[in-house]
């Protein structure tokens, strides 16, 4: 016995299209995950997403190709995919899994920021350098993306007019002398207990 009644138009126009839907935008969210895993070097999530998005999108597949006659299929995949997109980027937003390279340039004196840094466990690497407008600061912070809002607004109180760019980083060498992951923040190792 059938669970659904595949030769009515209710599951023809209506129910095929809704799981053909569905399971694109489950299959294109695990794809948008999967790449994020691969960018960050992980080599056992990756592939398992990898195998659940392609089993997912043969079961899509086969019933397009199934119902080639029907229109109401078609939109139904290009929906989902579109849906897809947009609900893994904020699945991976979400997530906010990650290190990022913050690099705060301002012309202002930098001494304050980069106490506020230190006392919030943010370290911070400050250089001299000059611009198009004379002498500037460039203050360089490794932060955990998910704190990221946090760094942003302590730019903001310190310098609303401070320009500042944020890269993605793949590893972090946590023998580096100067900085180090712990489990909450980023702190500088000569800070941490012990040494």
């Amino acid at each position: 016995m059938e669970l659904f009644d595949t030769s009515s138009l209710w599951f023809t126009y209506g129910t095929l299209p809704f799981l053909i839907f569905l399971s694109r935008i489950i299959d294109v969210s695990l794809d948008t995950l999967r790449i994020v895993f691969i960018s960050k070097g992980d080599k056992l999530i990756a592939p398992i997403l990898g195998f659940f998005e392609i089993l997912i999108w043969l079961m899509a597949i086969t019933r397009i190709m199934q119902n080639l006659d029907n229109i109401s299929c078609y939109l139904a995949y290009a929906g989902g995919f579109a849906a897809g997109n947009y609900i893994g980027l904020k699945i991976e937003e979400k997530l906010a899994m990650g290190i990022q390279m913050f690099r705060i340039i301002t012309q202002k004196d930098a001494s304050l920021l980069i106490e506020y840094l230190s006392e919030s466990g943010f370290g911070a690497t400050a250089i001299e350098a000059s611009g198009i407008n004379g002498k500037v600061h460039v203050i360089y912070s490794v932060v955990k993306r998910s704190e990221n809002m946090k760094m942003i607004e302590i730019i903001n109180k310190f310098n609303p007019n401070a320009f500042y760019s944020i890269e993605d980083i793949r590893k972090v060498n946590e023998m580096n002398p100067t900085v180090g992951v712990s489990k909450n923040k980023i702190i500088p190792r000569w800070m941490r207990k012990g040494r």
